[in-house]
């Protein structure tokens, strides 16, 4: 899953250095006591002040919103989540999207098929706010369940009781030979 499609902008330009007051162009002889805890003093513009605010915040949310696919996955999670970074203007890197990876695949039965689909559902819905990549793989996992419970409707259209058809189906015996029960 991911928060949705962010474009990497260019690399930002480094910071600008200014020199403390009084020094000109030409290099320091000798280091006096009030600058002796730094070498150089770093600023940003309001410009790049503004950017870092703006990426400290898309990168709380964007961890926020991996961490709740990451609650909710639960056991479907393949990975934790994978970020992509952007070089703030202070030389810091910060979040601007991520991903976590779920296990997608259908269950042996069709009951399992449904609550697995619930599962990956409730997973790719979980942050405040889903990207349109969460609720395509939100729709995917819905079409999931929904073939599998038109399968157990067909399935459980015979005799016996609800989803014993499925069941057999699905399950071999153990020590007999795998067989095919294809029934129309």
């Amino acid at each position: 899953m991911s928060i949705g499609a962010i474009t990497i902008s260019p690399a930002v330009s480094q910071p600008q250095r200014l020199t403390p007051a009084g020094h000109t162009g030409a290099p320091a002889a000798a280091s006096t006591s009030q600058d002796s805890g730094a070498s150089s003093t770093t600023t940003l513009t309001p410009e790049a002040l503004k950017m870092v605010e703006d990426l400290k915040a898309r990168d709380t949310e964007v961890r926020q919103h991996e961490q709740a696919h990451l609650a909710a996955a639960g056991g479907l999670a393949i990975s934790g989540a994978t970020y992509t970074y952007q070089r703030g203007p202070n030389g810091v890197n910060y979040a601007i999207g991520g991903e976590v990876q779920i296990d997608t695949s259908p269950g042996a039965t069709p009951e399992e098929t449904i609550a697995r689909a619930a599962s990956i559902q409730a997973a790719a819905t979980a942050p405040a706010d889903p990207s349109g990549a969460d609720r395509a793989v939100a729709a995917q996992a819905q079409q999931m369940a929904a073939q599998a419970r038109a399968e157990l409707a067909k399935q459980d259209g015979g005799s016996g009781a609800p989803g014993e058809r499925v069941l057999r189906g699905y399950a071999i015996e153990p020590g007999a030979a795998p067989t095919i029960n294809v029934t129309a």
